[in-house]
């Protein structure tokens, strides 16, 4: 099992960044983005799920209203659009997987999780 982050990078404030998640090896019912600043400890960002039935998305209200994450099943990919982005959104991004439902994706147990891809948001 693999997931492999790109995307990351330096952009301005008030910019946009889109990170991706490529995961290969299982099929996940959840997967989400989580993010970790210097200092600071690891927080949940977004989730999704794969069923079109079920709840699909959730969002941290840090991040609510400004970034979008979508899913691709076929190719077993997730994105994360992520605009009007603030220094505060500085951190290194992980994408994590799980392979059943959860009610709750933030504090849900995670089964893989990518080696992260750094945002950094200057001021």
């Amino acid at each position: 099992v693999q997931l492999v982050e790109s995307g990351g990078g330096l952009v301005q404030a008030g910019g946009s960044l889109r990170l991706s998640c490529a995961a290969s090896g299982r099929t996940f019912y959840v997967m989400g983005w989580f993010r970790q600043a210097p200092g600071k400890d690891r927080e949940f960002v977004a989730a999704i799920s794969r069923s079109a039935f079920s709840r699909s998305a959730t969002y941290a209200d840090s991040v609510k209203g400004r970034f979008t994450i979508s899913r691709d099943n076929a190719k077993n990919t997730i994105h994360l659009q992520m605009n009007s982005l603030k220094p505060d959104d500085t951190a290194v991004y992980y994408c994590a997987s799980r392979l059943d439902p959860s009610a709750d994706y933030e504090r849900a147990r995670y089964d893989y999780w990518g080696q992260g891809t750094q945002v950094t948001v200057s001021s």
